[in-house]
């Protein structure tokens, strides 16, 4: 369904879809109300036919918007228009926890434990609401630019009911952080937030969660049965104090973890001052428990006479019953061997049959030919890429012709998972081993292509054949193009600006470097000192690297004729009588004088001089001390000068 440009509420203009999860489409918005941009959680379409649901649903959503926190995504309002359900809330610039751990790997144990603050102090205060969040996952952690962690999607989780889930499948990403009481159905509570937030600590700071499986009930059982990793066994950065507080956050009894968010916010405050600190308390658990009491206690008891057994003491009073409870007792035993021997005589009695041929079979097939042959059988699950989905690829004794074994023996057999399909991680920046071992555990080969490079260090990966996140098969060769760098030496540049130009081209040829030089006019520095050079002192570059150095020069003096026409200026005279007008023609050039004469006020080019300089002069015309004319000329273009 395409929404974008839809206003929905009479007041949300829907702008760009910005992302997908398992129970809803996120979408950016504007409020046309508020004059503000909004982040809109449109459920999916199939949530919508669930009445339960959507019932939950708006009772949770409106519970979860009286939260007002910091670290949570604030939610402005909820409501439906036709069959839309819809949330809208914050809109929050960043990523989510899970694409910062999958670019980056093991975080920082500081940055972690600052992250894992926020998000308890926002569950500190959800559960002072009774509000219990139930999906606490890196996917509805967003962390901001400036690094600030924001928990949304609080009170939809409760809402989705056990027929949504197995309906629709939307918490297999949800499964790796489930408690053991959530995975089994049972009971949930604020610990219930506490274990989920254990787990988001525990792939912080290892880079992976801490129970893989298939499927997503094979991880629900782990969770419920398996003890996990040590985090400071698989990255031996984490400190002690902090490896506790996870390890308690996800003990899989509820009441050996944090009783409360407010518990484990002081035991992480604590471990940002004291990392290596024994301040985390385990629970005790024992108490009111049954004790264990050893037979030597036991015996020691009845020695001293303490106490008579109820059953001692019917047999003093009545005798005769404890001689037919001796031949009672004497009957079960015979019976009881020749049950136990008749039993060993039937197994002995097993009928011989022909070990089948299960190699290639379907498992459906297979189950069917043992059940008939009264054949006792193992099933284990291995990818092939060879041999079809669900087919035998091997069998445990081997199938030999003619061959007979006894009814009830045990056999093992290899069923196909077909093809595994893996996505190729990100190799670029790793070094080459790095990366091998990377592909190694996803049972991809890597092929080695050397390059040179300028940029990259020696041994480094520069670029990956097959993009990070394409889904391949396993077994699959990807080219990994790796740095040999150039075996060019490096230098450092050294600082030669104010140097002479002579010694500053020594100073730079010592250090294997080529220099060139350009000149620049100034009269601010003494010619052939270095003004600038073009790569910065201190820093590292190759060899007979090119360095362009400016050295100051001398602004050279150029000239020009000054032609001064007074006819033009004066207007002239007509003479009746035959005799000249004259005027005092001065001539000035940066305010000094070159020439003053009185001249026939009907001349034409009187030659002034020269005007001479280094760049722009002012050239200034005077007829009888009056300023007729004024002009800046530039020296290095003209070779005359004509005032008129």
């Amino acid at each position: 369904m395409n929404l974008e440009n839809k206003i929905i509420g009479n007041r949300y203009k829907i702008l760009e879809k910005i992302g997908t999860g398992g129970m809803a489409t996120v979408y950016k918005a504007k409020c046309n109300l508020l004059n503000r941009y909004v982040a809109i959680k449109i459920l999916r379409e199939e949530f919508t036919t669930d009445e339960e649901f959507v019932r939950k649903f708006n009772v949770e959503a409106q519970a979860a918007a009286s939260l007002s926190h910091p670290n949570i995504v604030s939610i402005y309002d909820v409501g439906k228009e036709g069959n839309l359900y819809y949330i809208v809330m914050e809109l929050i610039q960043g990523k989510t926890l899970k694409e910062i751990i999958k670019e980056d790997g093991a975080l920082p144990w500081k940055w972690s434990i600052n992250i894992a603050i926020q998000i308890a102090s926002a569950l500190e205060v959800a559960h002072k609401n009774n509000i219990v969040h139930r999906d606490i996952k890196p996917h509805n952690i967003i962390i901001t630019e400036e690094g600030i962690a924001k928990v949304t999607d609080f009170g939809i989780a409760k809402a989705v009911s056990n027929s949504t889930i197995t309906a629709f499948g939307n918490t297999i990403g949800s499964v790796h952080y489930f408690s053991p009481e959530h995975a089994r159905g049972g009971f949930t509570d604020g610990k219930t937030d506490i274990y989920s937030l254990g787990i988001v600590m525990y792939e912080m700071l290892t880079g992976r969660v801490p129970f893989e499986a298939d499927t997503p009930v094979s991880i629900a059982l782990k969770h419920m049965q398996e003890k996990p990793i040590e985090p400071s066994k698989i990255n031996p950065n984490v400190p002690y104090a902090v490896n506790k507080i996870i390890l308690k956050a996800i003990e899989k009894e509820p009441s050996l973890r944090y009783a409360s968010a407010n518990q484990m916010l002081r035991d992480l405050n604590s471990a940002l001052k004291n990392p290596t600190g024994k301040f985390v308390e385990e629970e005790d658990f024992d108490h009111g428990f049954t004790q264990r009491i050893s037979v030597a206690e036991i015996e020691k008891n009845m020695k001293n006479g303490k106490k008579k057994s109820k059953l001692k003491q019917y047999f003093e009073k009545h005798p005769k019953m404890k001689v037919a409870a001796l031949i009672i007792s004497a009957i079960v035993i015979i019976f009881a061997s020749f049950g136990i021997t008749y039993g060993i005589l039937e197994l002995t009695r097993l009928e011989d049959v022909y070990i089948p041929d299960l190699v290639g079979k379907t498992l459906e097939e297979a189950e069917t030919i043992l059940k008939d042959l009264k054949l006792e059988y193992e099933i284990e699950e291995r990818f092939d890429s060879e041999v079809e989905l669900g087919k035998i690829i091997s069998q445990d004794p081997s199938y030999v012709e003619n061959y007979k074994i006894k009814e009830k023996t045990l056999i093992k057999i290899v069923v196909s998972k077909g093809t595994e399909i893996v996505k190729v991680p990100k190799l670029i920046g790793l070094k080459y081993e790095e990366a091998v071992q990377k592909l190694e555990e996803l049972n991809l080969i890597a092929q080695k292509i050397e390059e040179k490079s300028t940029k990259v260090q020696e041994d480094y990966v520069i670029k990956q054949e097959v993009k990070e996140g394409s889904e391949i098969n396993a077994g699959e060769t990807v080219k990994v193009y790796v740095s040999i760098g150039t075996g060019i030496k490096q230098t450092s540049v050294p600082y030669v600006v104010g140097k002479n130009v002579d010694e500053a081209k020594k100073e730079l040829e010592d250090k294997k470097l080529k220099v060139v030089v350009e000149e620049e006019e100034t009269s601010s520095k003494s010619a052939g000192t270095v003004l600038k050079q073009s790569v910065d002192a201190g820093q590292t570059v190759d060899e007979e690297t090119t360095i362009k150095i400016t050295v100051a020069k001398l602004p050279e003096t150029k000239s020009a004729t000054v032609l001064v026409n007074v006819k033009s200026i004066t207007g002239g005279y007509t003479s009746e009588d035959g005799k000249t007008q004259k005027v005092t023609l001065t001539v000035t050039v940066n305010d000094s004088e070159i020439f003053d004469q009185d001249v026939d006020k009907n001349s034409i080019n009187v030659n002034a001089g020269k005007a001479t300089g280094t760049g722009t002069v002012k050239v200034k015309v005077l007829i009888n001390g009056i300023k007729e004319r004024e002009e800046e000329v530039d020296l290095k273009s003209r070779t005359s000068i004509t005032l008129d």
